[in-house]
């Protein structure tokens, strides 16, 4: 009796990735625009055209499906963390959610014509390769404002198809920084959105955890950083993992008995 065949490693079975370039060369200034817009400016009518579009895209073309996305705090500084598999993610998460997101996006991303778009609708930019302050000073001030913040504690999309193993310490201390909530976030089935040139559109569901956070820091060391980073990354792990061992189908009917649950608590307290 011939074996049956191993089955093909999960980065083998996955679409290709453009590569990435690591270090932008376009000096600090040319990004000084985008950083006071977004401080000083709400998104505009862009966000809504752009969450629309691609909300009917994650819901009709991805069958896209969300748990918990009340654990956002409906106002006030927010942190959403993430796990990052596709350039889909930003619209999955933000898609069942009425906040509107200001992500920390690759500074690559800023180039004509999509620059207008990705600034009007209140994405802002990561020099990267170097030490980008002023990313961290337009997330604090966006967050000073009670806004919401998306940022990927990976820093860049897995190659892999699986959570990475370390955290980037920026999601630490802006974390610590700020004193503001984290939303652990698990985005599953989007690291085969990239499969889409072979016809194959996966399903995607996304889970916000419980919201915590840290207590505040003013100056927090690089080994304080990267514990709360380390923290955050561990807690965006447990849900994605609890999701992909209890599977799609069932987390979201536990979801639709507690939500059912806490409505006739709340009814009977009335």
């Amino acid at each position: 009796m011939s074996e049956a065949p191993e089955q093909a490693p999960e980065q083998e079975r996955l679409g290709p990735m453009r590569e990435q370039v690591y270090k932008d060369p376009r000096p600090k200034e040319y990004f000084d625009r985008f950083h006071e817009r977004a401080r000083r400016h709400e998104p505009d009518l862009m966000y809504e055209v752009v969450r629309i579009v691609t909300s009917l895209l994650s819901w009709v073309v991805f069958r896209a499906r969300t748990i918990d996305a009340d654990n956002v705090p409906s106002s006030g500084a927010a942190i959403l963390a993430p796990n990052h598999f596709s350039f889909m993610d930003h619209f999955f998460l933000g898609a069942a959610i009425r906040r509107k997101v200001r992500f920390m996006a690759k500074s690559q991303l800023f180039t004509r014509p999509m620059q207008f778009v990705f600034s009007h609708g209140g994405v802002f930019p990561v020099r990267r390769g170097h030490r980008d302050e002023e990313a961290f000073i337009t997330a604090e001030r966006i967050l000073a404002r009670g806004g919401c913040v998306a940022m990927y504690c990976e820093g860049g999309r897995s190659r892999t198809g699986k959570i990475g193993d370390v955290a980037r310490p920026g999601i630490g201390r802006l974390a610590l920084e700020s004193g503001a909530p984290i939303v652990p976030v698990a985005v599953h089935g989007s690291s085969r959105v990239r499969n889409w040139r072979r016809l194959q559109f996966p399903k995607v569901t996304v889970q916000y955890g419980e919201p915590f956070a840290f207590e505040r820091v003013e100056a927090p060391t690089r080994d304080q950083q990267q514990a709360a980073a380390d923290a955050i990354l561990a807690e965006i792990r447990a849900l994605y993992g609890e999701l992909d061992a209890v599977g799609r189908e069932a987390s979201l009917a536990k979801a639709r008995a507690e939500r059912r649950a806490r409505r006739a608590k709340r009814a009977a307290a009335a």
